[in-house]
């Protein structure tokens, strides 16, 4: 039987030498068999949740110069604004309006790899406008570091790896990133949203684990279960809600999962849906081989019989709209380059601007696939994609 709901997990229990092995017993659970949870008691206090919200709210409110003086393809960093209807998931239109932030990094010194473009400065809108924004997500990006480096340990022990066992992974000064989205509802979109309600299309998140706070009351974000159903993942207040992603996938050799998942814009008249989702981040200069070859260690053979009578008890395999595409082929040795490639692919403006031999690259290898697939006479199914998709960060 596969899930029909999404676990809630109290962090509380996990400080508690008492509580603590029921808690790492029922991680486990939600690693195998949902590859999402709802994480309560995480040691943030509600007033800071609440002025996250606020401020997150209030940045689409300001002037659009104001937006546009910060729109992301004026930097190579990916970092900025963007406007509604400017990224591509799943080869379709988004309609949300969001901006990217990151922890802080300064710009890249002379010679140093393309993809360390990514690490750099964000991005702020002006003090003028919005006094009190950069100084509440600079608190907050730093605080949930700290919970997801610390939440990466406790799922290590959940699936009995060493507590530090993903720690090789984290650079000292590791980047994590974060996004305050807004998904307007269909009736505003009017015209925009004819082709769809796709807030965001089917996807994996790509590294290790995001950490979404629902900022307004709306449902939309839907998980996809082993039976191919799509589960509500409504807003509960006072948590935050993990998802796996495709590097804690591959790293523990199947054993967590890392599930598809998809937003709605809401329904005409329902008002803009807020979303404010951290990812943690990896070091980027990782590569795949060491990922493949050498990575956290072997995960106990009991522990992957668990998983393995997982998929048994659903038939052996799961139905997915999207597939596993952590390695995307081989083109990228690091994790760097392969995060580069994506972000270009998620935003060809950006990569119109600065990094135009890799879209070129990419529209080569997205043409090649199409006349692959009318040559097959096949074409995609059930609106999934090809094994040409991605992984992207997005709630």
């Amino acid at each position: 039987m596969s899930f029909t709901s999404i676990p809630i997990l109290d962090l509380a229990l996990a400080k508690d030498p008492a509580t603590k092995p029921a808690f790492l017993s029922d991680l486990r659970h939600a690693l195998m068999e949902v590859g999402f949870l709802y994480l309560k008691n995480v040691g943030i206090p509600a007033s800071v949740f609440e002025q996250v919200i606020d401020e997150g709210k209030a940045f689409f409110d300001i002037p659009e110069e104001e937006k546009l003086k910060i729109e992301m393809k004026n930097a190579p960093s990916f970092l900025g604004y963007s406007r509604l209807s400017a990224e591509i998931t799943a080869g379709a239109i988004d309609h949300r309006e969001q901006i990217d932030l990151s922890t802080p990094h300064a710009e890249p010194g002379p010679g140093a790899p393309r993809y360390e473009h990514l690490l750099a400065p964000n991005q702020w809108p002006s003090a003028a406008v919005l006094p009190r924004f950069r100084d509440t997500f600079a608190d907050y990006m730093a605080r949930m570091g700290a919970i997801s480096i610390a939440f990466t340990r406790l799922i290590a022990e959940a699936i009995e790896l060493p507590a530090d066992a993903f720690d090789k992974y984290f650079d000292a000064d590791q980047q994590h990133k974060l996004k305050i989205v807004k998904y307007p509802d269909v009736g505003v979109l009017g015209a925009d949203g004819k082709g769809g309600n796709q807030g965001v299309g089917p996807h994996k998140d790509s590294m290790l684990s995001s950490y979404l706070l629902q900022a307004s009351h709306h449902r939309g974000l839907q998980v996809q279960n082993m039976r191919g159903e799509w589960i509500d993942c409504p807003p509960i207040p006072g948590t935050l809600v993990v998802a796996i992603g495709q590097g804690l996938e591959a790293l523990t050799q199947g054993v967590c999962v890392s599930t598809t998942h998809r937003v709605l814009s809401p329904a005409a008249g329902a008002g803009a849906r807020f979303s404010i989702p951290f990812f943690q981040g990896v070091r980027m200069a990782t590569e795949f081989d060491d990922l493949e070859s050498v990575g956290v260690g072997r995960v106990p053979e009991h522990v992957k019989d668990q998983r393995r009578a997982v998929l048994a008890r659903n038939g052996g395999t799961r139905l997915d709209d999207v597939e596993f595409t952590f390695r995307g082929g081989g083109v990228a040795k690091t994790l760097g380059e392969a995060t580069l490639r994506n972000r270009v692919k998620s935003h060809p403006d950006v990569g119109e601007r600065w990094f135009p031999d890799i879209l070129a690259s990419i529209r080569e290898e997205q043409e090649r696939e199409r006349v692959k697939k009318e040559g097959a006479g096949g074409g995609e199914v059930g609106g999934g994609v090809s094994a040409g998709g991605k992984a992207v960060e997005a709630h």
